[in-house]
């Protein structure tokens, strides 16, 4: 049976869309030492059919409702297969944008932490101003600013849902830092610690 100490690591990055998690997880998975696998958001929504979509990847709002078991579910399929990769020594980073605002509180990130809770996890949060965030959907989509000038009501709810409890190891701010830097600050955590307690605390927040 393999211990804890023989699996491998694992990286959880949550963040809004456009803030630069996925940049960073491309870079861990160039550079680091080993195999890391890119098990997140967007790999689940390219397996999601059509109809259930966007799946994982549901905006903060509550407007779908019909899709929130399904999400649910997703989510912790994905941490499952997490675990699995880990357990059979693979080192893992996940590209998420953890949020509860639902139509109803789901509590998908305690409950999935419970999931690990025999792994090593080290949870990154991903910062970027809503300024630099709107600067780079219209560079990606040109989908900006709405004709009075003000941040659609999607992304606002983004940016004040995906850090909430706001429980981390470490946290970056991708504004400020390039996605080498952010992968460095993560390598460094993980060779230097101190070891990472953001899964074991959020963890305990789940009730029995």
């Amino acid at each position: 049976m393999l211990h804890a100490e023989t699996y491998g690591k694992i990286v959880i990055l949550n963040g809004t869309p456009r803030s630069g998690k996925s940049s960073i997880a491309t870079v861990i998975q160039n550079t680091f030492e080993g195999m890391w696998m890119n098990i997140g958001v967007d790999r689940f929504m390219q397996m999601t059919p059509e109809r259930y979509q966007p799946g994982i990847g549901l905006r903060p709002g509550g407007e779908r409702p019909d899709l929130e078991p399904f999400i649910l579910t997703l989510y912790r399929a994905m941490y499952e297969s997490i675990a699995v990769h880990s357990r059979l020594g693979l080192n893992v980073v996940a590209d998420v944008g953890h949020h509860d605002a639902y139509s109803v509180p789901l509590g998908i990130l305690p409950n999935c932490a419970r999931i690990l809770m025999d792994h090593s996890v080290l949870l990154v949060g991903v910062h970027c101003p809503i300024e630099v965030v709107m600067q780079r959907r219209i560079e990606t989509w040109q989908v900006g600013y709405l004709d009075d000038g003000s941040v659609p009501k999607p992304v606002s709810l983004w940016q004040k849902s995906v850090h909430v409890p706001g429980i981390y190891d470490l946290e970056v701010d991708t504004s400020v830092l390039s996605s080498e830097k952010c992968a460095d600050l993560i390598r460094q955590r993980l060779e230097i610690g101190p070891p990472p307690t953001a899964f074991k605390r959020l963890e305990a927040m789940v009730a029995g």
